[in-house]
């Protein structure tokens, strides 16, 4: 029987939580709240998702975003299956044991980016850590079945660490996606409980590696803010990141999906955000999104022009020096 989460309430989505308390986060700040999703352009991309038998990272992690992204008709795809090997404290994709591969999969979503007529896509994916090379061969086999359908779209992939393997690394760096997203999500000392089955190091060097292997390949990282991270620890990732060479960071609200999941320490405010989004900015990161409902994949095709211009002007720049 297929393992399907969407027909599954939440205790059976995140079974390894149900041991937790309730912890509810109580009442969102008015900055947080946001509009229903509704719109033609919305109800066109959730048809063009069902009919083509895609997931979406959009659906599956309660984006609040949803109703705008999908209303313009962007969509950020989740490849190999619905259900995640691993159990993140702060997400609300399924945990379990994960269907095989789809091989058509790759193709579907590139017949999915043509039609929605996407200039820029995001593509991410559940950790498959009981696959060999944790899915690296299937992100390549989906960026080659985009660039074959739809060659004028730039491509940005969101995958997991690969569990720190760098042969899997390298297979996606030299598929030549036009951005190498991976996100730090929060401080080393929140990891254990956080992201147990991540480490904080083993990531930052995977990024470094997209652009020692790859110098012109655009990076990218998110972290979430409210989990209980100081600012001088956000500071301090900032500088683990710059070392690193990160071209792009994005920080945002963390929102707790169910009581089981981790609490929410706080709301941070906008003028938090803004003093966030200046520190980056002072670190030398070429583009820098910081607000409460700033997610990885949000306005990412624009922020995509507005990083080769920043790049080419930093570039000016150094040969006018």
């Amino acid at each position: 029987m297929t393992y399907n989460p969407k027909l599954l309430d939440k205790a059976k989505r995140h079974p390894e939580k149900q041991k937790n308390p309730d912890r509810p986060a109580g009442r969102k700040p008015d900055w947080i709240r946001v509009k229903a999703p509704q719109g033609k352009g919305y109800l066109e991309t959730k048809e063009i998702v069902k009919k083509q038998k895609l997931t979406t990272v959009c659906e599956e992690a309660g984006c609040p975003n949803i109703g705008e992204c999908w209303q313009q008709k962007h969509a950020t795809f989740m490849i190999m299956g619905e259900v995640c090997t691993r159990a993140c404290a702060f997400c609300n994709v399924a945990t379990g044991k994960p269907d095989e591969l789809d091989k058509l999969e790759p193709l579907r979503v590139a017949v999915a980016v043509r039609q929605m007529g996407l200039k820029h896509v995001v593509v991410t994916s559940v950790d498959r850590d009981d696959l060999s090379d944790g899915g690296a061969d299937h992100f390549v086999k989906t960026i080659q079945a985009i660039r074959m359908k739809s060659p004028g779209t730039t491509v940005e992939i969101l995958p997991g660490d690969f569990r720190g393997n760098m042969e899997d690394w390298d297979t996606v760096i030299d598929a030549r996606p036009d951005v190498y997203n991976h996100n730090m999500e929060t401080v080393p000392r929140l990891y254990p409980t956080i992201r147990p089955g991540a480490r904080y190091f083993r990531s930052l060097s995977g990024l470094k590696r997209v652009k020692e292997r790859d110098p012109m390949q655009f990076t990218k990282s998110g972290l979430m803010v409210g989990l209980g991270e100081t600012t001088e620890e956000v500071g301090q990732v900032m500088d683990d990141m710059r070392a690193a060479d990160i071209d792009f960071i994005t920080i945002g609200q963390y929102l707790q999906p169910t009581p089981k999941h981790a609490p929410v320490d706080r709301w941070v405010t906008p003028e938090e955000f803004e003093k966030l989004t200046r520190m980056a900015k002072n670190k030398g990161f070429l583009m820098v999104s910081a607000s409460p409902l700033t997610r990885s994949s949000h306005h990412a095709g624009d922020d995509f022009a507005k990083l080769k211009a920043a790049r080419q002007e930093k570039l000016t720049k150094l040969a006018a020096e």
